[in-house]
């Protein structure tokens, strides 16, 4: 019978794979992209059945066989990196990758809880194993004009990629943009394929690109106040020349940002403007948590804190490469992506209103503490970025106040910190919690800690050790305002809370089981808590959508702080600009529904309507929405423009 030859071998493995991946990390199959997908595998099969024809048989049998299985591993180690961070791995965050290896227990666990996956993975490899020892597989060395046919089919291949990246060449997300312009892995990855991905990525990692700015749609005008009867409100702008800036300006994507930022909407001021003036703040992102987790029962301090405060209704946590994606949306106002991470902690640019920047300035006493190792995503330098230049975490003094060991106690970090700055005022303290950190099994000791609590619901085991662990959070809360209220400080002080993405290492049949609705696995699985509280004020109900990028910008305006709306992407909840929250892979919700960036569908909410113009819109501003927070951190853009 006919052996095999390795070019049809190594094309069905990539394909399969490919199109695993593009199923388990873009959640789709059957569109145009699996056409790209069936074409742009073809020079990835030439490759390697040139490179393992080229020498004699036994070493062809060697090469293939160890290219196979690095093929198998680099698919598998991304399946893995998505599970665990809701996106590709990409090369700009090489470093992150390191830091997961801190958490072995994690990587265990996620290695069992997808082990069907893995298994899957594997399948195209244990074939190959099959058809070496059936002898079915062909090794033969290419003679040369083989491989010149090899290298001219390899060329043509080449270019029918390219042919096909050219109709709607003029679309802001067609193919050849996304190709060669938009950093949108998961798009990439469901149009192209995971080892294309892999490719764009290295060569922007090496020779990086240029992103566009797109010219959007104007949008529905806000209300300013400005009826009979009423207030009227001023812009939340600073007095910035654009003008001048872009009549000086020799650099033209410095040029194309100032015009932006100029034609761009400001927000305006509302009811709530300096509602807390002067007043101390805490601010925690918590590991972790999300709505699933709220209980009057088991956590009535985050009960209490949510429906006596500001209760954001409709406010999304979406996740962006884990906890530290959760920390630069919230403190900075921008969309993360790996490479503006990267940056972010590379080049530590000026952002002014990033959280200790903007109290700084104002000269309040400002100080951060992580129960954690305090270099951890290189917090010992982003701290700094941020503001906060006093910052404590294991490894710098906090191994002096509480046992550091995995998992550390939230509980005690409050109890130990809060001396240290309430009687300080104005103060204003960020905290990075972590003892909702997985893996969400029985032997971790928060789990143990609070398990009494959760043993009798009728749930599954891992999803009852994530609600033990959010008890532990629960507790440092109920510390923390105790300590408050016992230093008299606690009337003059206002405590936000976010987490920095949902529990992710959970399955989301695991996350329904303590869902008060269905959600889905790619947006409403980020439906979560902001805590806006004070302790002497009315409650207040807030539907519009809201995400964590919306965080700054809302308490910059409640406290009163001047600040240049324009120049942060997300916008004051409070204020009258539309809500949106925006997703690592594009997805979208206003207030109007949902739209699915993958599938490009629009699920509308009860009783809306929307045409393609709205779609089209919201798409835009979407995309200039990651557009314009790279370039900001690329280009130090506050340091140029925000007067001193």
């Amino acid at each position: 019978m006919k052996k095999i030859n390795t070019i049809i071998y190594f094309y069905l493995q990539i394909l399969f794979l490919e199109v695993v991946s593009k199923i388990v990390m873009a959640g789709s199959f059957l569109n145009l992209g699996l056409l790209y997908l069936i074409v742009f595998t073809i020079p990835f099969a030439l490759i390697l059945f040139f490179i393992t024809r080229l020498f004699k048989e036994k070493i062809n049998k060697i090469l293939t066989i160890i290219l196979s299985l690095l093929i198998t591993i680099y698919f598998g180690f991304q399946y893995v990196f998505f599970t665990l961070f809701s996106v590709p791995f990409s090369f700009n965050t090489i470093g992150l990758a390191n830091a997961v290896v801190e958490f072995s227990d994690i990587i265990k666990d996620t290695l069992t809880s997808n082990i069907v996956y893995i298994i899957i993975y594997t399948i195209p490899f244990l074939l190959l194993l099959v058809l070496l020892l059936l002898k079915r597989i062909s090794f033969k060395q290419n003679k040369k004009e083989q491989n010149i046919i090899v290298g001219i089919f390899l060329l043509f291949s080449l270019v029918a990629d390219y042919i096909y990246l050219m109709p709607n060449k003029e679309k802001f997300d067609s193919p050849y943009n996304l190709f060669t312009k938009v950093d949108d892995s998961i798009s990439i990855i469901n149009q192209f394929g995971l080892l294309t991905y892999t490719e764009v990525d290295v060569n922007r990692v090496l020779f990086g690109y240029e992103t566009e700015i797109i010219e959007e749609i104007e949008e529905p005008p806000q209300i300013d106040g400005e009826v009979p009867g009423t207030i009227t409100y001023e812009k939340n702008v600073m007095n910035i020349d654009f003008s001048s800036l872009i009549d000086n300006e020799s650099n033209e994507i410095l040029k194309e940002m100032h015009k932006y930022f100029n034609s761009t909407g400001a927000t305006y001021q509302n009811e709530y403007t300096g509602m807390f003036k002067g007043k101390n703040l805490i601010f925690i992102l918590a590991e972790g948590f999300n709505e699933v987790a709220v209980d009057e029962t088991r956590i009535p301090t985050l009960y209490k804190l949510i429906h006596e405060g500001f209760n954001f209704t409709n406010f999304y946590s979406p996740v962006f490469l884990s906890t530290t994606g959760g920390e630069f949306q919230a403190t900075t106002g921008l969309v993360p992506t790996q490479e503006i991470l990267k940056n972010w902690k590379s080049k530590t640019p000026s952002i002014d209103f990033a959280l200790g920047h903007s109290f700084n300035a104002l000269g309040y006493n400002v100080r951060s503490f992580h129960n954690w190792t305090y270099t951890y995503y290189q917090r010992d330098k982003t701290m700094k970025t941020l503001g906060f230049n006093n910052y404590m975490g294991c490894g710098n003094g906090m191994e002096k106040l509480l046992k550091c060991d995995w998992l550390p106690s939230d509980v005690e970090m409050m109890e130990q910190t809060t001396p240290m700055y309430q009687n300080i005022e104005p103060f204003v303290t960020y905290y990075v919690t972590v003892s909702g950190h997985s893996p969400y099994v029985s032997g971790a000791n928060i789990v143990k800690k609070h398990y009494e609590t959760v043993k009798d619901l009728n749930m599954s085991n891992n999803i009852k050790n994530y609600l033990s662990s959010q008890v532990e959070l629960d507790k440092a809360l109920e510390a923390l305002i105790n300590s408050l209220q016992a230093s008299g400080t606690l009337d003059n002080t206002v405590i936000a809370l976010v987490g920095d993405h949902y529990p992710y290492t959970l399955s989301i049949d695991e996350m329904n089981e303590a869902a008060s609705y269905k959600k889905d696995d790619i947006v409403e699985v980020n439906h979560s808590n902001f805590i806006l509280w004070n302790n002497n004020m009315e409650p207040v109900t807030i539907d519009k959508v809201g995400s964590q990028i919306d965080v700054l910008p809302t308490l910059l305006n409640l406290f009163g702080i001047e600040y240049d709306s324009r120049l942060i992407v997300g916008k004051d909840i409070l204020s009258t600009y539309e809500g949106l929250a925006i997703f690592s892979n594009r997805s979208w919700v206003t207030d109007k529904g949902t739209y699915f960036y993958s599938s490009k569908k629009f699920v509308p909410r009860d009783g809306q309507e929307v045409d393609n113009e709205y779609i089209n819109r919201i798409n835009k501003r979407v995309s200039n929405a990651f557009t314009m927070s790279k370039l900001i951190i690329d280009n130090n853009y506050y340091d140029k423009v925000v007067p001193k």
